[in-house]
């Protein structure tokens, strides 16, 4: 039996406030061989997550402290929906599709959500990540994330790599 702890969280929040990624990860599940995926993340408000998808599985969050934005994009990165998730929003989590087009969104420092995946994990499907938004740790990456940030529903987000 595992318990997890608040106290995991607010390590976690530390570890993501020090990461050069500003988030931090911590896995419930053995190892990539496990049928299920489950993990922690929390994140910094400045952390960027480039826009991606996950092509054969579905996605499972939810928000355990603090509130993200849940960015849905179409394949040209036009803007499709934005929804807030976690602490004052309607919404605790998301459900994703296979192939739907995301990216998270801290708004609020130590912010930290639950993610379940169907295993095995394989680096090969893991995430595809778009052409067109910057690399995590690229010099425009802070302004893309910024745009985004402000952007409305129906907003293209697509600038060169």
């Amino acid at each position: 039996m595992k318990l997890l702890s608040a106290k995991l969280l607010d390590e976690l929040a530390l570890q993501a406030a020090a990461s050069p990624r500003r988030r931090a990860h911590f896995n419930v599940h053995a190892g990539p061989a496990d049928p299920v995926q489950r993990f922690f993340v929390a994140a910094q408000r400045d952390t960027y997550i480039r826009p991606h998808r996950h092509q054969v599985r579905s996605e499972l969050a939810l928000v355990l402290r603090g509130r993200f934005d849940l960015l849905t994009l179409d394949d040209a990165g036009t803007l499709t929906g934005r929804q807030g998730v976690g602490e004052q929003c309607a919404s605790i989590g998301y459900e994703l599709p296979a192939g739907t087009w995301h990216m998270l969104i801290a708004q609020t420092d130590g912010a930290a959500f639950l993610e379940v995946k169907e295993g095995p994990y394989d680096p090969a499907t893991a995430a595809e990540f778009t052409s067109w938004a910057p690399v995590e740790g690229a010099a425009g990456a802070r302004d893309f994330l910024e745009h985004a940030r402000a952007a409305a529903v129906g907003a293209c987000l697509n600038r060169p790599a």
